[in-house]
């Protein structure tokens, strides 16, 4: 760090200072945005922080009338210093005063400025917890703002122009619920949303409902609800900016295992573009009836798709796999004999299975062909004295048409 007078200090504090006094009196949201935005390593604020390190008695530059810039300028020079627990103790204590005064505020014009303050507790509190981690300490403070974040939800949870910003909160909310595993937390806000009349979901901002979409689609295909899954994961996609790859991957990454599940394959070029290759050999073995393929694709990326949480959808894609596999016999067999292509010995599966290198006796392939017939994958009946599936001469491998398949 340069050498800073004394002098120079004092004047980077007072301009703070005035810029927060400004934005207030002159109800200039993004002044005020930019004033708290700390992970932004904005220089101007990095040099104030410098600044509060040369003057230490800050207090006394400060008027009565805004008494709740201590706590922030705390919070500032600690997150400088690296003293990540410290800012967040005191970003807290600003952010519980600063929401006091947004609910006196008769109109909306400082959402911006909020909305930094629930981004920016969310963030410094994912640091603190870092830090205090590696002490040996228990984190605790990611929790913390998801209970300070509740509260903001419910001032902006009424009547008037604020209440647009609860969607954002909610996402915000439903980012640290995902981060500490409480997904479960994210019920209440839903039902907040969805069923409260106050709300109407198409007048909030077109980022926060995609992000609203992404996050509970996310929870639907936890629930395993796939077609719901599709329909808030679809919309999402439809209505994510075409500029942002990187959100539209993301989407992408939970919506391809929600489309595979209902029988709709993604294109290579997409997977491509996307760089989501991961899923490239499933839907190669979904194409092919290659139920090794699946199996080895699925223990490659194991890691990757138990940290998304995907890793069971795709593993119940094995039905598709059989079900494609048996239909691959049927059309080889009815390109050599028409009038009994519909006749399928189990002992033929058996044999396919084999040359894939997957060992299953008749007994194990015909409680398969069983689960097939019973989730009407396929249509046909046993005759079990001869080992043989028995498929309709109409319709043997009906369509999906969008409905879910699994185990």
């Amino acid at each position: 760090m340069a050498y800073i007078s004394m002098g120079e200090a004092h004047r980077r504090i007072t301009d703070y200072l005035n810029n927060y006094s400004d934005a207030i009196a002159t109800q200039n949201g993004p002044l005020l945005r930019r004033l708290l935005s700390f992970s932004s390593n904005n220089p101007k604020l990095l040099s104030v922080a410098d600044a509060l390190n040369i003057f230490q008695d800050v207090s006394r530059l400060i008027r009565q009338s805004h008494e709740t810039l201590v706590p922030l300028l705390r919070a500032l020079q600690c997150y400088k210093l690296g003293q990540l627990v410290d800012s967040y103790n005191s970003y807290e204590k600003f952010a519980n005063a600063f929401i006091q005064e947004f609910r006196n505020w008769e109109s909306a014009w400082a959402l911006e400025a909020l909305y930094i303050v629930a981004y920016e507790i969310r963030i410094i509190a994912e640091r603190a917890d870092r830090e205090l981690a590696s002490n040996g300490k228990t984190p605790d403070k990611l929790k913390a703002a998801g209970s300070f974040l509740m509260k903001v939800f419910g001032v902006l949870a009424g009547k008037g122009p604020k209440r647009v910003g609860a969607l954002h909160v909610t996402c915000q909310l439903f980012k640290i619920y995902f981060k500490l595993g409480t997904v479960h937390l994210c019920r209440s806000v839903i039902r907040s949303i969805e069923t409260a009349r106050i709300f109407d979901f198409e007048e909030f901002p077109p980022r926060d409902k995609v992000t609203y979409m992404y996050y509970t689609g996310r929870l639907e295909v936890f629930n395993e609800n796939f077609l719901a899954a599709d329909e808030k994961l679809s919309y999402a996609l439809a209505h994510c900016h075409p500029d942002h790859a990187a959100n539209i991957r993301m989407i992408l990454k939970y919506l391809i295992p929600v489309k595979l599940s209902i029988g709709i394959l993604p294109g290579e070029l997409l997977l491509q573009k996307y760089n989501l290759l991961e899923y490239r050999d499933v839907v190669l073995a979904l194409r092919r009836g290659d139920l090794r393929l699946l199996r080895c694709a699925l223990q490659e990326h194991e890691d990757r798709f138990l940290r998304s949480g995907v890793y069971l959808v795709l593993e119940k894609l094995e039905l598709q796999v059989y079900r494609r596999l048996l239909k691959k016999i049927y059309t080889i067999q009815k390109q050599k004999d028409p009038s009994k292509a519909h006749q399928v010995k189990l002992d033929i599966i058996v044999k396919a299975l084999k040359w894939l290198q997957i060992h299953m006796d008749l007994d194990e392939v015909e409680c398969i062909v069983a689960i097939l017939i019973h989730k009407n994958l396929i249509k046909g009946y046993f005759a079990h004295k001869s080992k043989v599936v028995v498929l309709s001469k109409q319709d043997p491998f009906p369509k999906l048409m969008g409905k879910p398949v699994g185990l």
